[in-house]
């Protein structure tokens, strides 16, 4: 039975937990499934996340055991180190694509459907922003017998050009604050939305890279 966010919301840290495993087996996949040290550099990225955070390993570990019991991670055994995938698809109910936006939407706050595309690019490549609106009223108009919407388009805030929308995984949200909210940067998007992917895939490839070495001195003894 798909995963109904109506009935258990996700905690902020859940949430986070769970889009970070979604973005990196999409953007790291040599490094996938991760240890529980890749997922907090991943959760506590400084870039492409909205609000920022830093989570200590035992509520990562707390989050990645309660996903778990939702059947929306599962942890691999074998290594020296215990590694987590994410099941968001089957444990949802929702296509790959459709995941893609619900993974940013948790890892970046809310978003309009063009800055979604921009920052989809090395999750899924979506043909133009109309596929992505497509997507997002497919998740806004989810019927209750699959669990509900998963997202919900926000009222444009004054001087806006689009609206942004929001996930529901954690719960109802308050769409008139959040419409008011001033937006991120969101990681640079636009023009400058290829730089951005760089330097996020450098620092996804870094914080991988400090994981690792951080298992390694753990194995010696260091």
């Amino acid at each position: 039975m798909p995963f109904a966010p109506a009935s258990r919301p996700l905690s902020a840290i859940e949430a986070r937990v769970l889009g970070t495993l979604m973005e990196k087996a999409r953007t790291v996949p040599d490094s996938y499934p991760l240890t529980l040290n890749s997922v907090v550099g991943g959760c506590n990225q400084k870039t492409a996340r909205e609000p920022a955070m830093e989570i200590g390993a035992a509520e990562a570990q707390e989050a990645l055991d309660e996903l778990r019991r939702l059947t929306l991670v599962f942890e691999s055994s074998g290594g020296r180190a215990a590694r987590y995938e994410h099941n968001a698809e089957r444990g949802i109910g929702i296509p790959g694509a459709a995941a893609a936006l619900i993974g940013l939407l948790m890892l970046r706050g809310p978003q309009t459907a063009g800055e979604l595309r921009i920052h989809a690019e090395r999750w899924h490549r979506f043909a133009d922003i109309s596929s992505v609106e497509a997507f997002l009223d497919e998740l806004a108009e989810r019927s209750e017998d699959k669990g509900g919407p998963l997202v919900v388009r926000l009222p444009r805030a004054p001087g806006a050009r689009e609206a942004r929308w929001a996930h529901l995984l954690c719960g109802p949200v308050d769409a008139q604050a959040l419409s008011a909210a001033p937006a991120s940067d969101g990681g640079h998007a636009g023009a400058s939305g290829g730089l951005a992917a760089r330097l996020e895939a450098l620092e996804a490839e870094f914080a991988a890279l400090r994981a690792e070495v951080a298992e390694l001195r753990a194995g010696c003894g260091a």
